[in-house]
Parts: structure tokens; sequence; C-alpha cells
């Protein structure tokens, strides 16, 4: 293919899809923030911090300068923290010309404004071709080069169609879509939920209580998608129950992690410790409530992860109020 390819963000996500892209003959600059841990990364030839034991390929190249990173490519692909998100592409901005297409794998919201980050990017480089990617995938695992799969969405097909080829390969299947938001929205609520099980998890609840919380959460996912313009085949596809069963079930989730963590006692701060990695179920979760409440919408697993993690609600307290709600139709 002979292209190259910016991703911007050298955690364990963005490092893991940099091996994806690099394994189909493309050239990537691997950009992070940290000077110091991109030294590492080309001293040592593996992201050491975050995703350690996969060396990287010939073609992966680790860069420090953003400029630099960005200079004469077709495509770049975002691979930090939502919270960061404007941020960048504020930097971004006088670096790149319209003709460049911004992807992402981030996954949330922003807090302050409630907005998806098409809306961000839409807002900050109006003219850009863009899109998202997400799925039921974790870092390590698309290292290790297992089958996977994604769902790939963008305004303008041609351009979401070509990336999806670019990612494309050995064992990782890319699937196009039109509904930006149902696929933004999948990677972000999945999180929220995913704390959700977690604290059950950690509370030593069972399997039965795992599934109820799963599938209840899904329907306020979709109840939630669908008031905000998105596909209720979305919420069903990969982006949708794939990524839910994937972050809610394995312990390789952070946000599964932190909420455990929770549910055994820890407060936010030393789970956060524990998990030693972004956790954006944590943000999202107050991002959400805020948007359900300005919408009216009842939302009772994700309104009452937001009192947990904002108000202090012991999870004792908070299952109590679940199992008080009154009886209703399914």
């Amino acid at each position: 293919m002979g292209e190259t390819v910016a991703v911007l963000g050298a955690g364990s996500w963005g490092t893991a899809l940099a091996i994806q892209l690099a394994r189909n003959g493309l050239s990537i600059r691997l950009w992070g923030h940290d000077p110091a841990q991109i030294e590492r990364l080309q001293e040592r030839g593996e992201n050491s911090d975050y995703l350690p034991g996969f060396r990287l390929a010939d073609n992966i190249q680790a860069i420090a300068e953003l400029s630099t990173a960005v200079a004469e490519v077709n495509f770049i692909l975002i691979a930090i923290p939502s919270k960061g998100f404007r941020d960048l592409l504020q930097q971004l901005k006088p670096l790149v010309s319209d003709q460049v297409a911004i992807f992402w794998a981030s996954k949330g919201f922003e807090i302050e404004s409630g907005n998806l980050l098409h809306e961000i990017i839409g807002q900050e480089m109006p003219h850009q071709r863009f899109g998202v990617i997400s799925g039921p995938t974790f870092a390590a695992e698309v290292a290790r080069g297992l089958p996977a799969a994604i769902a790939c969405a963008g305004n303008h097909d041609e351009t979401t169609s070509r990336f999806a080829e670019l990612l494309r390969g050995h064992h990782f299947r890319a699937y196009t879509s039109e509904d930006i938001i149902g696929v933004e929205l999948g990677g972000a609520l999945k999180n929220v939920l995913a704390i959700a099980v977690g604290v059950a998890d950690g509370l030593g609840f069972g399997a039965n209580t795992r599934a109820a919380l799963i599938t209840r959460g899904l329907a306020e996912i979709m109840r939630l998608g669908v008031e905000l313009g998105a596909n209720q085949e979305t919420m069903m596809g990969l982006a949708g129950l794939g990524d839910v069963i994937l972050t809610c079930t394995d312990d390789q989730s952070r946000n599964r992690r932190f909420g455990i963590a929770i549910g055994q006692g820890k407060n936010l701060h030393q789970a956060e410790i524990e998990v030693g990695q972004t956790v954006e179920g944590l943000p999202a979760a107050k991002a959400i409530y805020l948007k359900a409440q300005k919408l009216g919408l009842d939302l009772p697993i994700i309104e009452t992860v937001y009192r947990v993690l904002y108000e202090g609600k012991s999870p004792q307290d908070a299952v109590t109020d679940l199992e008080s709600r009154p009886q209703g139709p399914e």
C-alpha cells in the first residue's frame, strides 16, 4: 500500500493499532505527548510502559514532535483519552490541510459541553474528512494478531472505506458504517456499564446479576442512542453489543477492573491507581448523566454509577436503590 499514517497516542491502544497498520505494509509514525516515553520507545523498540512484550516493526517510527509526525500524511488516527481530544485538534489545525482525513479510536464525551467527539471536530476543523473506529477489541489481542473486528464510520463514504481497507488484514476485520453517532455512543457508554458490572462483581454478586445489568444497561444505551439520532441496528452490532459484552465480562477491561475495586471498598483514587491507566468510564459517567438529565431520559443504571462515583453513594446502597425501583414492563 505504501501510505504513511500518523497514529497520535502512544498508549496501549494507539500502539496496538500502529502494529496492526504496520502489518499491512504501511509506514507508521507513532506520536506521544511525553518525550521521555518516546525516547524509551526508540531505545527499546517496544512500548514497555503500556504494551510490553511486543516488538515494534521497522516501519513504525516513534516521534516526539507533532509537526513531524503529521507532515505529508493522508490519514491521522487519534488514540488518546477523550479529555484531550479538543486540545489535540487545536494543535493540529495549523499543521494539516483539509485533505488529511482524521479518524479516532478515542471513546467518550467532552464533560464540559457533553459533546461527542465528532461534534468537537465539526467545531474545530469543520472542513475535514473524519471518522471513528470502535468495536470489541483489547489492545494486547490486536497486537498479538488474534482475530478481531471493528466498525468504522465517517462523514465521507470513500474515505471511510479506504481507511477500513488500510486497517483490514491479518485476522482483523473492519466493517464500514454511516452511523457515526451510534458507533461513538457504543464505545462511550459501554465503559460506564462495565464499571457497573465490575462493582457488582466486586460486591460478590453472581452471573445472574451480571447478565441482568448487561441486558438492562444495553437497553439504556439504545434509549439514549435513539434519542441522539443513532440507529438501533448499530447498538446491536460490533460497536454496541459486541463492545458491551467484551468490556463487561473480561478482566482485561480497565473499566471493569476499576468497578471491581470500587465494589471491594476502594475509593476512586485507590481504584485508579490499581488500574494504572486512563479509566474512560469515569468522566463518561458524568457527561452521560448530565446529558440524560438535559434530555429528560430515565437511565437508572447510568444514574446509579454517577451517584456512586460523584456523590459518594455506597455501592451497597446503590444496589438497594436499583432493586427498589417500581415494577414495570421490560
